[in-house]
């Protein structure tokens, strides 16, 4: 069968990375790239790092606003999947590079399959839980990563045996729900031991990094990238945040972020070391020696979770309620709230403790894989063959 794989951003990139291979053995796969992550520090370089082939086709959309970055996707993504003629649509998480690729499908009448469907943070003004909701609604084939989302789908009227309005597919427009698992989990699992070791900090990463002599648990792993951490007053509070914690912190700034940092000439805490982005085996290891990471990115949650480390999330709402403290993790929603934050690292991660806390987490950390890779590829060619 021949797939059409669209991806755009970081974390996309990350999943598609750990299913290519069993993908590639299976099917027939046209990579395309809508170029919403532009720069090699924000993506182009996890191309290489995950051993996944370069584009078939990159759009090179770059940086805008919501309705002119879907537009322009919808509008170079079309002619391809025309040309193309895959046999279907594959699209993952909850990015306009997720919703350009279904909206694309839909109107071309091409069955669509959403890897992470139905994650729900149940915040509409959050424009990732719009985008999953809608593309949920237009996928045939839902590739949830836990039961939970799967229930969340069922709530909604999706699910197995259900008629949805998705558009007309090999199943007779009959939607197919499967807990397949994740696939961020399953390339955590099989990079862990590589990043075990302290040394893997300095060792691999590039400078700045590498320069500040991390001690593990003796440092914070920030990252910050949402819309709504972006606005003027949002920046000097988690700045504000960021420098209460009286910790050194690690900041690994989106290109946008730093943008508009440098636009609103805010002013970065003397404790904050300001990193360009990261590739994925330093970030994962900045995040298992870490004391705590602090982050508004759904990825950095859940891996932070997987291995064992505390992380205060910038934000109030999340659609990974299972990797908060009382639901198996140890995160702590905290908004741009300093008390909050202060009392849950204090709580979580305090600083007495979590040089020996990190030491630990290295050496007994286990992430199982998941399985969801061989579980996606054997779905696809069984729903497509139907």
């Amino acid at each position: 069968m021949k797939l059409a794989c669209v991806v755009g951003t970081r974390p996309q990139i990350i999943k598609a990375a750990a299913v290519w291979p069993a993908l590639h053995r299976d099917h027939r796969v046209s990579l395309i790239d809508t170029g919403q992550h532009y720069d090699d520090e924000m993506a182009g370089h996890f191309f290489g790092e995950l051993h996944l082939p370069p584009p078939a086709h990159q759009l090179g959309v770059g940086s805008g606003s919501h309705a002119r970055q879907v537009a322009a996707m919808i509008d170079r993504l079309e002619p391809i999947i025309l040309d193309d003629e895959p046999d279907a649509v594959l699209v993952f998480g909850d990015t306009n590079s997720t919703l350009a690729g279904a909206l694309v499908a839909a109107k071309l009448d091409l069955p669509l399959a959403h890897v992470e469907a139905g994650l729900r943070s149940f915040d509409r003004r959050m424009p990732e839980e719009v985008n999953r909701v809608v593309v949920d609604h237009l996928a045939e084939l839902l590739f949830a990563p836990h039961e939970h989302a799967a229930a969340n789908l069922r709530a909604e009227g999706i699910g197995n045996g259900l008629s949805g309005s998705g558009v007309g597919g090999p199943a007779g427009n009959v939607v197919r729900v499967a807990v397949v698992g994740d696939l961020m989990q399953d390339l955590c699992a099989a990079m862990l031991e590589a990043v075990r070791d302290p040394s893997t900090i300095a060792d691999a990463a590039p400078e700045p990094v590498a320069a500040l002599a991390l001690a593990p648990g003796r440092y914070l792993f920030a990252t910050v990238h949402r819309s709504e951490n972006r606005t003027a007053a949002a920046l000097r509070e988690w700045l504000l945040l960021l420098g209460g914690l009286e910790r050194p912190v690690v900041l690994a700034l989106h290109p946008g972020t730093r943008r508009v940092l440098d636009e609103y000439e805010c002013v970065v805490p003397a404790n904050v070391h300001v990193v360009p982005p990261q590739g994925y085996r330093t970030t994962l290891a900045l995040q298992l020696h870490a004391a705590a990471v602090v982050t508004d990115s759904g990825g950095i949650q859940r891996e932070a979770a997987w291995l064992g480390t505390p992380a205060l999330v910038l934000r109030e709402s999340t659609e990974w309620p299972e990797t908060l403290e009382g639901r198996g993790g140890r995160g702590a929603l905290v908004g741009r709230d300093l008390p909050r934050a202060l009392a849950a690292l204090a709580r979580l991660a305090p600083a007495a403790s979590a040089p020996d806390d990190a030491a630990r987490r290295a050496r007994v950390a286990r992430v199982e894989p998941s399985g969801a890779a061989e579980a996606i590829s054997a779905l696809l060619g069984e729903w497509l063959a139907a």
